[in-house]
């Protein structure tokens, strides 16, 4: 029904979402695009991106909501890494002389299912086709090494951004803190449990010791990505977004298999979803994610490009055929 939608992912909302449905999405390196207008629920990792059916269409709205914004100070230096043209990294050949590395820490777990580690390895095997090197396997060095400051306490920055982000908008909206909108009742049932958690919390922000904790801990996870890239010579990693094929309606014991609330969060940096097929049968969408270095998103959308090209494995929902 729609050409393109926009989404906001703290650890998975654009990514996930998009593998599930067999559509491109984007999340950009923290301070590209602004976070301005986004009801936040962890500015530390919140951003916004398009979602598609296409790279091209993923890409030309990429195009206009990067860049810095006055209104959110994390995009002050985002001038300095755009590009002209976005579009200009739509190169069908774009693969070739690539150095990507397979990522097995972010997807293999005993509950990882076998056929979406089948299907990530034919799309590994099309990306080899298509002129890429592959390293694989590929680890992040040093990771069980990185720890948080324990006695930090926790971040639980929700409360802090949510009361400042509802006090901004002045007259725009019905409530103006997280506890107005417990006592309004205005939220599903489901929600109410973590919404009167968050309340009883800290309203700890960016200067708090437990987020402190949290940058220091993210700075360390960054580092020991850029050091493995670099050690390696990598252009990007590759991962499946989603280690278990979508849930099907009711199902709430299966598991889901998230892969995205990690490495891209963590450091940051960007990441694009890109369909890699279909798993029970030819019935339920996969996704591969693409993750580089921060700013790298032009050789990311160059790699997704080639790659949809190769392949062309999406194909529109039998559930909603074309309007006429």
């Amino acid at each position: 029904m729609g050409l393109v939608g926009l989404g906001s992912d703290t650890g998975n909302s654009i990514r996930g979402p998009s593998s599930h449905q067999a559509l491109v999405g984007i999340r950009s390196t923290m301070g590209l695009t602004s976070r301005a207008g986004v009801l936040p629920l962890s500015l530390l990792a919140d951003i916004a991106g398009p979602m598609a059916r296409t790279v091209e269409d993923a890409v030309k709205v990429f195009q206009v909501i990067v860049g810095e914004d006055p209104n959110d100070p994390v995009t002050a230096g985002a001038g300095a890494h755009l590009p002209q043209d976005y579009t200009a990294a739509l190169d069908r050949n774009g693969l070739r002389g690539a150095v990507i590395g397979v990522l097995h820490q972010a997807y293999e777990r005993p509950t990882t299912d076998p056929e979406i580690v089948r299907i990530f390895m034919a799309a590994v095997d099309d990306l080899r086709r298509a002129g890429a090197t592959i390293v694989d396997p590929a680890p992040v060095e040093g990771l069980d090494a990185i720890r948080r400051q324990r006695d930090a306490g926790p971040c639980m920055g929700f409360k802090y951004d949510l009361n400042r982000y509802l006090a901004a908008q002045g007259g725009r909206v019905p409530v103006k803190s997280l506890a107005e909108i417990i006592r309004s009742g205005r939220y599903h049932p489901s929600n109410q449990a973590r919404l009167e958690s968050a309340e009883k919390g800290p309203e700890n922000g960016p200067e708090s010791p437990g987020c402190q904790a949290d940058t220091a801990y993210r700075d360390k996870f960054r580092e020991a990505v850029v050091t493995s890239m670099d050690k390696l010579k990598l252009d990007a990693y590759v991962y499946p977004t989603w280690s278990n094929p979508p849930r099907l309606i009711g199902d709430l014991n299966t598991p889901h298999g998230d892969n995205s609330q990690v490495y891209a969060p963590t450091t940051g940096f960007p990441a694009i979803n890109v369909p890699m097929g279909y798993s029970r049968g030819g019935t339920l969408p996969a996704g591969m994610t693409i993750f580089g270095r921060a700013w790298s998103e032009p050789t990311l959308i160059k790699f997704a490009y080639a790659y949809e090209q190769a392949t062309h494995h999406r194909r529109p929902p039998v559930s909603t055929p074309p309007l006429r």
